[in-house]
Order: structure tokens, then C-alpha cells, then sequence
């Protein structure tokens, strides 16, 4: 008897109607009927949350916890979501990848904590709150209270607001059939996480390493505060782009840089001499931000370029000398005349007037300025020849390379715009309560209008946004905290003698947290980076990033715990930090807003501080509160001291796993406090996938609705993870329904094959008798099982190198192919018509049933639900076996080999199977012989290798009534059997049919199943 290439659990039936229509026997009720509670039809969507129930009902996470007590600890840490909407696909990618990792590092062998994760405070839920509260019409009430209460009633919302979907989140993630200490996560807002988040600020204090300082920084008007460059997101943006002539105070000292000799008079000119213009020059200028002209201090040239003095349409100007062409070009000038060039270095110092204002801007910081630089043109080695003119507008207040160049020649760093994005009462009185981008057509309309003008155009470009409110953002300058990338470590000794224990990990001396970051990312540093491509992707951004402005000005999140003395004074010490945190463990971090100084500090001692400004002789009742909180990217960076070092888990993290968005995000924004504190990485791996994006390639956001409950319902939750596996998830990947629908018939082709083996083991037990290795070496089992062997060595490794679609691809090969297209096909008649305890047919069971456990361990840490539906019917953990009913394969290590020894010949079978079953199809053609048990296979052997093996076992490999071997021959031949007589059982022809005394033609093997002779 054979099979169909996905083996069926049938009895063939068409052949017996055929057989009665005749008036011919039936032996169909004699048959080894399949029977098994695992049904064809998965019904994953009703059956899913059953097995959840049952794993719920046996603390299942706590289980697997107790087998790997004493194992070695794979140290995995969950980066935290924010907890705010539904979940998309993208954290579905994101948490089955986890959920691999966890699932199947337990069933290698090792420890596997996973404790899930929340991050809680922030403008991600805190703009949702107050959109809100908006639309209720509750803001306006809200906006009449004191700034104080103002504040704890939003931080009530956004608490309530977190907790919701925080438990939202859990059932989803849960329902996503995800492993994880759901009962005990981390939280962000939870006390206990804020007074460690509190702890690494301490530490980097200690370092030196924090400062507060009036710095232009990313600002979000929408949301009125900072933004980290991990907040950013770049959207092309249409823009007014301006080339403006700013008039020299001194033309004669313009003349004289380019070397013009003086002219007295008109008969100079005569005498072939160039003539120095009569007109006033002027500094041509370019910027994309018209608005920030209301704080122009200075241009800036570069010393070593050539710059030339140029006639345009009878005006004269400063360009660049190798840009001339392509400005005037622009702008289609008619008249263009190089009149002289000079170096960059030469125009140092010369002077301008402004085009609208009259009076200098105050100079600020506190720092020097000198009022003869101000309107003047300086060196910035960061001015280049791609765009513009050569000349750079330079604005200290909105931009970081202006300010570093204003802090270096005493410049005013002039910022006249507030916290909404208006102008204040310093600018002119027509710009005065505009908004900046309102500002750039009338800064453009002024400029035209005065003459100032030279050129102007629309182009689109890719402009920074805020992420929550999806606005355009602007450099603005403000104070506020940072984190010192390029500054350099000091550390203070502890007073009491002991280092506090933010100070293990000793930092090498004279390094700065960039130069320790790189060095961790360097080729063969201490950071594994899978795929190797984030290796640079991360070395450039750390390469590049600027200090790490910390500080932000909402309510939702953690208070910087400084105080300030009626004179300014900042108290902000790792003693005093501690101090904080020791209350926000106790009372959570609402006790900033709630709390007197006093009470915040009642375990901080000044005198015992040695960090202690010297002018703190203020009683603690006399601070005031700053009004800052963290940035929500600290204390997600924190976790491996809030989360790995506090619950005892371990430090460093063997992998953290996340987006490719992380390097710039969690991944970076963990390794430099983690480096500044403990002086090494908080990881030793960082796995990076990339992002679902729809039809189009637009990335799928919860904000914009690609929530995944549809998915559930439609295809279950283990066709979901099954696609999952299947990615490369190092590249984006598209999404489309009809994926889900081809994973799914994917995932039913390994169902099936699970089911066949599981309905031939209704009658078997498993005992001593038959193991493994008492097969012989050139049986089918023994072959199958070394097929095992392979395939679970290469999952294993497949696996431990997260490469999940080899997995996958491996587990499905060996079903559709190894098992259902050859081995099942094969011992497919052995099991319905050899008699049911014959020695053959139990030793097959007993193959299927190690193949059947063996696979069930391979797919659990994929397809959790159907792994472990499987696995519970192979052990028979029913309501008849009461005993069983704890059954779970996830409690199982995985079965990486039997061991079995197979004949080296075996290679060559397969070889001449392959060829064989070309020799059927040309038989089939040629002889009319449509049916493969109408057909017998003669094997070529002249090296004597086969003559060990069971014809028997050679004519099933190929589904065909008889095969014989011939050592004279060279290739397989066909033979056409249909003259002989066929078992009216079995089907087959094998030269031992005859009549019995029951009257039907049956062969040796089936009259014995029958027990006739």
C-alpha cells in the first residue's frame, strides 16, 4: 500500500470500493485503522486560548524557571515598549523574536529569565493625555490651576493612562503565545525602577560627566521642550531657501583684502588698471531658515578657501570662488564679473551691518563678549564648498555648530525665540509674537523689499520632526542637563572609604565616554553585532552624536532631583541624588511635586557631603525645585541597573533585541551611562531586525492603525509566528495578507505530517523494547532517524545563531520531504496492514514516536500552542490519564540526536531512488503502468553494497509491490507486474499472493496479519 505525497490517515477506500463493486473480498476492516485525538483542523483561534488557560493554570513561567535551576544563565533583556495604544505587527515581529530566543535557549540547556518590560513616562503618552483631555474639554480647567497642581493632575492621567494599556499590552503579548514573567515586569514609573534610574544619574554625576549649560537644543513647539536625536523623525519638508547680500561697514577694508590698489581719480582707470568699485560690497549669505536672520551675529568663512570678489548685475559681492558659477547661475544673473580672489583668512574681522536690525544683541552665558565681533565675519573650519555661497549665517541661539563657533570668538549667543516658537520683544516690532515658520515669508518679503535679496527659491528637503506631534522642530537655545560625551572622567573618593556601587567597573583613565563607546563597537570590541552591519551603523552615530541633552520640560516623568539656592546655586551631588532616590523608592517619584525640599532631602547631610557647593549654607526649607524632568531615553537606558543588576539576574546581558531604529535609541542610550557607571557595556550582543512596512514601504505604526487583532482572529496565532520565522528579519519586511495565507498552508503541511504519526500510535506505549539503537543500520527507521539527527544538530545551531528561518526552512523541509514524501510514504503500509504488534511495525512506532517528540521540542520555541498540542497527544495527557495532565513540551529540553548508526549505502539508495522514480514516470508512459504497485524495481549493485538490506524496505522506498537486486546491473529497471496476482489487502504484487482458505488472494505478510495461512 502507498500513499499520496502528503501521507493521509485513511484507509484506501477507493481501492476497496472497487474491490466490492467486483464482488471481490474487502479487507478494510482489518486494516491498522489512524486514530488520534490531534485533529486535522487546527481551530488555532478557539484552541489557542485553551492552551494559554492550561499554561496559566500551571504557572508555566515559573515551571521553566525551576528546570533551569543550577543550569547555566543566558542573561536576555527586554527593551521596553511604550505603553500606549494597541500593538502592531511591528512589536509582533519584535516579541516572537524574543519569544524564540527565550523558548529556545530554555530548551538548549540554559536559564533563560525574561522579565517583560514598559516604558512609561514621556511625551509618547503624555501628548496622547493632554489630546485628550483637549477633545473632553477638560484642558481648559486643567490650564487654571497652579503649575504645581497643574502638573499632578497630568501625571495622575498619564499614570492611569499607562496602566491601561500596560494591561492591554499583557493580554496581547500573552495572546501572541509569548513566555515572560507577565506577573512581575519592570515598569518605568514603578518606584522601585525610578530610585535605580535615580542611582545611575548618581553615578554619572560622580563621573563628572553631568552638566547643566545654555546649549542650542532640538525643540519641539508643539510639545514646549527639548528633544534627544533619538525623538527625531526625518520628513521631507518644503522650505523658502535665500541668498542674501548683507552690506560691508567698510568698503575700502573689503578692497584692501582682495589686494585692489586705491584709484585717486578717473585717469587711473585710463592706464589699463583695474578700477576699485565706488559701490559699497556686500557679503552674500545663504540659509534654508530665514527666520533665525533675527539672530545672526557673525558670518563665518573658512581661512583656507579661495573667495572671490565678484560684479553680479552691477553690484558687488563675496563668494566663494568655486561656487560663483553655480550661484549666478541660479539665479540667472546676466552680468558676472570676477574682479578679484583672496583666501578666507584675509576677510577675518571685516564688518557688516544687519539688514533689519540697529542695536547688537545683549551678550549672555555669562561669558565675555567682544562687541567688535559681533556683525563681523569669523573662521569655522565646518564651512564647505556643496551649497550656498561660501559664507555661512551664523546664529549661536539656534544652532550647535553656530554656538560652539560664538562660545570660541565671544559672541552673543542671542536666542529671541520662546518656548511656543514666537518671537519675544528683542526682535523688531513687525516680527514680534510670530511664529517661526510663519516668519520665513515675511523675513523674505522684508529682505526683497529692502534690497537685501538676491535670491530666493522653494526647495524640499529632510527636516527634523518631532515624533508624538509630528511637527517640524527648531534649534533653540535653552538650558539645560547634559550627559558629556567628550568630557573627561574624575572620580571622586568615597568619604566613608568604600566605593559606592555606581563605581564598579574602574574607567580608563583619560577616556571619555565616546572613545569607551567606540572601542566597544570596534571590530572585535566587546559588543557582537548580529547582522554584522550595525556594527558600523552604530559606530557612525556614536561617531557623530553631540553631548546628550537629558533634561526635558513636561510633567510626565522623572524629576532631576537638583535644587536651587535663592542665588542660583545648584545642589546637585551624587549624595544628594541618592538621597532622592531613596525617597522615590519609598513614595515614587510624585513625592517631587508633593514633597517640601526638606522632606526630599531628609537623608541627605550637607556637612558629610564633600561635593556640597561651598555657598550651600541655605536651610533645606529655603531650596527651590528645578522644574526638569529625564528624558524617557534615561531611564529606558537604565534598565540594566533598574532590571538586571537590582532583580540579581545578571551583568552584563548576553542580548538585547530590537529595531534597527535602536542604534541611535535604546542600544546607544544604554551603553554610554552603562559605560560611565560600570565602565563596560550592558551587553556583550545586540541583535537588530528591521521594520514591517505595508505595500508601499511605509513603516506600520500603532499610531496609524496597523493593529494586529484582525490577524488573530483570521489566521491564529501560531500562522503568525510560523510566518515570523520564516523572515529575514534583518531587512525590512513588507507585509500583505496573502503572506499570512501562504504560511498558513506552510504551517498546515507540518500539522498534517505531525497528525499522520500521531494517528499510527493510537495502539503504541513506549518501553525499553525497540530503542534506537537496536535498529538495524540499513533499516528505514535507522535512516530516518540519522535524518533526525542532522536535521536537529543544524536547527540546534541554527537556533544558537538566532537564524530562525533556517529553522524553519528545516523543519518544513524535513516534514514535506523527509517524512512525508519518502519515509512515511514508505512505512505507510507496514502500519495499516502488518499485524499490529509485529516486531516491524512496533519498531516503526517507536520511530515515529521519537520522531514525533523529537520534532514536537524542535517547533515549540515557533509554534508554541501546536508543539505542544502535538506533544500532548504523543503522551496521551488526557482526561483518561490524569497523571499526564501537567504534560508540557516546553519543560522539555530539545532532543538533539538518537544516535542511531546507519550503512554508508544508504546515499547510495536515496541516489538510485531518485533515478528509479524518473524510471516510473517513463513507465507509466511506455508500459501503461499507472500505479507504482503494479510495478516492481530492480536495484543495480556491482559493489555488493545493498546486499545487506531488506527488499522489502527497497521496494517501500520507492512505493512499489517488489524490488530485487542485480549486481550485473548498471541503472534501476522497471518491471511490469500486472500479470500476477494482487493482494486484495495490501494492493501489492510481491510474487506471495495466492488464495487462502477465507477465500481471498492475499500475500504471506497480510494472510499472517490475519492469522490464516
Amino acid at each position: 500500500m502507498t500513499g499520496p505525497t502528503t501521507p493521509n490517515p485513511t484507509v484506501p477506500s477507493a481501492g476497496a470500493d472497487r474491490g466490492e463493486a467486483a464482488g471481490k473480498k474487502t479487507y478494510k476492516d482489518t486494516l491498522n485503522l489512524p486514530r488520534t485525538s490531534f485533529a486535522m483542523k487546527a481551530n488555532l483561534v478557539q484552541n489557542e486560548p485553551a492552551s494559554l488557560k492550561r499554561w496559566a493554570a500551571m504557572d508555566l513561567y515559573q515551571r521553566v524557571r525551576e528546570t533551569g535551576v543550577g543550569k547555566k544563565p543566558f542573561v536576555f533583556h527586554d527593551g521596553p515598549p511604550y505603553a500606549n495604544g494597541s500593538i502592531h505587527l511591528g512589536h509582533m515581529l519584535n516579541k516572537c523574536l524574543k519569544d524564540f530566543v527565550v523558548r529556545c535557549r530554555t530548551m538548549a540547556g540554559y536559564d533563560c529569565a525574561f522579565v517583560p518590560g514598559w516604558d512609561c513616562h514621556g511625551l509618547p503618552i503624555e501628548h496622547k493625555v493632554m489630546l485628550e483631555l483637549q477633545e473632553s474639554g477638560k484642558l481648559d480647567k486643567l490650564n487654571s490651576l497652579s503649575e504645581g497642581d497643574r502638573k499632578m493632575a497630568i501625571r495622575r492621567e498619564c499614570r492611569k493612562y499607562a496602566e491601561k494599556y500596560h494591561k492591554l499590552h499583557t493580554q496581547q503579548m500573552t495572546r501572541l503565545l509569548t513566555l515572560a514573567d507577565y506577573a512581575h515586569p519592570y515598569l518605568t514609573m514603578s518606584p522601585d525602577y525610578e530610585g535605580a534610574t535615580l542611582e545611575v544619574l548618581a553615578g554619572l554625576v560622580e563621573q563628572g560627566l553631568v552638566y547643566r549649560a545654555i546649549k542650542p537644543v532640538h525643540w519641539s513647539i508643539a510639545n514646549e521642550t527639548a528633544l534627544a536625536e533619538a525623538e527625531l523623525e526625518y520628513k521631507d519638508r518644503e522650505d523658502i531657501s535665500v541668498y542674501v547680500d548683507l552690506e560691508a561697514r567698510n568698503a575700502d577694508a573689503v578692497y584692501d583684502a582682495f589686494s585692489l590698489p586705491r584709484q585717486e581719480d578717473d585717469e587711473d582707470e585710463d592706464e589699463g588698471r583695474l578700477a576699485r568699485p565706488r559701490q559699497a560690497p556686500t557679503f552674500m549669505i545663504w540659509t534654508t531658515t530665514p527666520w533665525t536672520l533675527p539672530a545672526n551675529v557673525a558670518v563665518a568663512v573658512h581661512p583656507e578657501y579661495d573667495y572671490a570678489l565678484v560684479r553680479v548685475d552691477g553690484n558687488v559681492t563675496v563668494i566663494a570662488a568655486s561656487l560663483v558659477e553655480q550661484v549666478t547661475r541660479a539665479a540667472k544673473a546676466e552680468e558676472v564679473q570676477v574682479l578679484a580672489t583672496t583666501k578666507g583668512a584675509n576677510l577675518l574681522g571685516l564688518r557688516y551691518r544687519h539688514p533689519f536690525l540697529d542695536t547688537a544683541p545683549a551678550c549672555g552665558l555669562g561669558h565675555a563678549c567682544d562687541a567688535m565681533k559681533v556683525w563681523s565675519l569669523v573662521a569655522a573650519e565646518y564651512v564647505t564648498l556643496e551649497d550656498g555661497t561660501g559664507l555661512v549665517h551664523t546664529a549661536p541661539g539656534h544652532g550647535t555648530e553656530d554656538y560652539q563657533t560664538g562660545l570660541r570668538e565671544g559672541l552673543p549667543v542671542y536666542c529671541p525665540v520662546k518656548h511656543d516658537g514666537t518671537y519675544d520683544d528683542t526682535v523688531p516690532e513687525w516680527l514680534r509674537g510670530m511664529n517661526v515658520f510663519t516668519a520665513n515669508a515675511e523675513v523674505t518679503r522684508r529682505l526683497r523689499e529692502s534690497g537685501h535679496l538676491f535670491y530666493e527659491h522653494t526647495f524640499t528637503h529632510s527636516y527634523p520632526h518631532d515624533w508624538r506631534s509630528k511637527t517640524p522642530v527648531i534649534f533653540r537655545c535653552t538650558e539645560q542637563w547634559f550627559v558629556s560625551v567628550d568630557g573627561k572622567h574624575h572620580r571622586p573618593a568615597p568619604t566613608d572609604g568604600v566605593p559606592h556601587d555606581s563605581n564598579r567597573g574602574h574607567l580608563g583613565m583619560g577616556r571619555n565616554l565616546r572613545e569607551m563607546a567606540l572601542e566597544a563597537a570596534r571590530e572585535g570590541g566587546a559588543v557582537r553585532f548580529v547582522p554584522e552591519w550595525g556594527r558600523n551603523r552604530m559606530r557612525g552615530m556614536l561617531e557623530s552624536r553631540p553631548d546628550w541633552c537629558i533634561s526635558r520640560q513636561r510633567a510626565w516623568g522623572l524629576p532631576i532631583p537638583a535644587f536651587f539656592t535663592p542665588d542660583g546655586t545648584c545642589l546637585m551631588t551624587p549624595a544628594s541624588v541618592r538621597a532622592v532616590a531613596r525617597v522615590f523608592r519609598e513614595k515614587g517619584s510624585d513625592a517631587w511635586f508633593t514633597l517640601a525640599p526638606a522632606d526630599l532631602l531628609r537623608h541627605y547631610d550637607a556637612k558629610s557631603d564633600p561635593d556640597a557647593p561651598s555657598a550651600l549654607s541655605t536651610p533645606h526649607s529655603a531650596l527651590n525645585k528645578g522644574g526638569d524632568i529625564l528624558d524617557v531615553w534615561f531611564e529606558s537606558g537604565s534598565s540594566w541597573n533598574a532590571v538586571l543588576r537590582e532583580r540579581g539576574l545578571g551583568y552584563p546581558a548576553d542580548l538585547y533585541l530590537e529595531g534597527s531604529d535602536q542604534h541611535r535609541g535604546w542600544f546607544q542610550l544604554s551603553l554610554l551611562p552603562a559605560l560611565g557607571v560600570t565602565g563596560q557595556p550592558p551587553y556583550k550582543t545586540l541583535l537588530t531586525h528591521g521594520f514591517m512596512v505595508n505595500k508601499e514601504g511605509r513603516k506600520l505604526s500603532k499610531s496609524k492603525g496597523d493593529t494586529i487583532e484582525d490577524l488573530f482572529q483570521e489566521f491564529g496565532v501560531d500562522v503568525l509566528r510560523w510566518w515570523v520565522s520564516s523572515l529575514s528579519y534583518d531587512n525590512d519586511i513588507k507585509v500583505d495578507e496573502e503572506f499570512f495565507k501562504v504560511a498558513g498552508e506552510s504551517y498546515r503541511k507540518v500539522r498534517n505530517t505531525l497528525r499522520f504519526m500521531l494517528s499510527n500510535l493510537d495502539d503504541y506505549a513506549p518501553g525499553p523494547a525497540g530503542q534506537p539503537g537496536d535498529m538495524p543500520p540499513t533499516s528505514l527507521d535507522a535512516w530516518v532517524l540519522s535524518e533526525y539527527d542532522t536535521l536537529a544538530g543544524a536547527a540546534v545551531r541554527a537556533y544558537e545563531e538566532y537564524d530562525f528561518r533556517t529553522v524553519n526552512s528545516l523543519c518544513y523541509d524535513f516534514c514535506n520531504h523527509t517524512l512525508s514524501a519518502v519515509y512515511l510514504a514508505a512505512v505507510k503500509d507496514r502500519l495499516y496492514c502488518d499485524r499490529a504488534d509485529s516486531a516491524r511495525r512496533r519498531r516503526t512506532q517507536a520511530t515515529l514516536w521519537r520522531l514525533t517528540d523529537g520534532l514536537c521540542r524542535l517547533l515549540a520555541p515557533v509554534m508554541c500552542h501546536t508543539a505542544d498540542e502535538a506533544y500532548r497527544a504523543l503522551c496521551k495527557a488526557d482526561d483518561k490519564n490524569p497523571s499526564h495532565a501537567d504534560r508540557c513540551v516546553h519543560l522539555q529540553p530539545f532532543i538533539t540526536g538518537y544516535g542511531v548508526k546507519t550503512d554508508p549505502a544508504w546515499g547510495q539508495v536515496m541516489g538510485l531512488r531518485e533515478k528509479a522514480q524518473a524510471r516510473l514516470e517513463e513507465a507509466k508512459a511506455a508500459l501503461g503502468v499507472e500505479n507504482p504497485l503494479d510495478a516492481g524495481v530492480v536495484y543495480p549493485d556491482p559493489r555488493g553494497a545493498l546486499s545487506a538490506f531488506d527488499p522489502a524496505d527497497l521496494a517501500d522506498v520507492l512505493g512499489v509491490s517488489r524490488a530485487t537486486i542485480d549486481p550485473a546491473a548498471t541503472e534501476p529497471r522497471v518491471l511490469d507486474l500486472r500479470a500476477e496476482p494482487r493482494c486484495e489487502r495490501s494492493w501489492k504484487r510481491d510474487g506471495t499472493v495466492r488464495p487462502r482458505r477465507d477465500g481471498g488472494m492475499l500475500s504471506e505478510r497480510d494472510a499472517e496479519a490475519l492469522g490464516i495461512g
